[in-house]
């Protein structure tokens, strides 16, 4: 009786792990050393961040004495703190933004088409996680990756859609967006005139 309720749990835990597909990529590994009587033990940190590249982004740090290991965990704390961000038409961010963490100062501008992912390091293992195609970021300050993660993280999450904006205010997302109709408008007047 026992038994079959252990099964049922295991297969709800496998379910629960399979039906979101996320993509990690390992940023960071670096190898620590403790001095001991006999000789030196090493050791492995890893930094990792997961996303399953429609809008959620997260990242994670293990320890461990195997490399593996230290992925393995690191894997799995990204997957528990992972942040949802909107993105515009799934490709772009809303609109430009800063993020700080420590000494660690990111600044992170939208982008047109085509433009793809121009970041340096562990900013662009967020924004590929992330599923951003088009993006461009400067990491000015520290160069610690953890530190620049933190800061990217920091600033995607003060990210707003229109649509939440518009929520928040009880207005229509087309009140909130400025009017593209008219600057055509009067391109083609001030053209007629000359």
């Amino acid at each position: 009786m026992a038994r079959d309720t252990n099964n049922r749990g295991g297969n709800r835990r496998n379910q629960r792990d399979e039906t979101p597909e996320f993509a990690d990529r390992l940023v960071a590994i670096n190898r620590v050393s403790k001095t001991v009587k006999g000789g030196k033990r090493f050791g492995f940190a890893a930094l990792v961040v997961v996303g399953d590249q429609k809008g959620r982004v997260g990242f994670g740090k293990g320890k461990a004495k195997e490399v593996p290991e230290a992925i393995r965990k690191a894997t799995e704390q990204a997957k528990r703190k992972m942040i949802r961000v909107p993105l515009r038409e799934g490709r772009t961010l809303h609109h430009d933004m800063e993020g700080r963490h420590g000494a660690g100062k990111v600044v992170m501008r939208t982008a047109p088409q085509g433009t793809g992912i121009i970041a340096g390091g562990p900013m662009r293992a967020v924004f590929e996680m992330l599923g951003v195609q088009d993006v461009v970021a400067k990491s000015i300050g520290s160069q610690n990756p953890y530190n620049m993660i933190r800061a990217t993280l920091e600033g995607l999450g003060k990210e707003t859609s229109p649509r939440s904006v518009a929520q928040r205010r009880g207005k229509k997302v087309a009140d909130i967006l400025p009017k593209r109709e008219d600057a055509p408008q009067e391109s083609a007047q001030v053209a007629e005139e000359a």
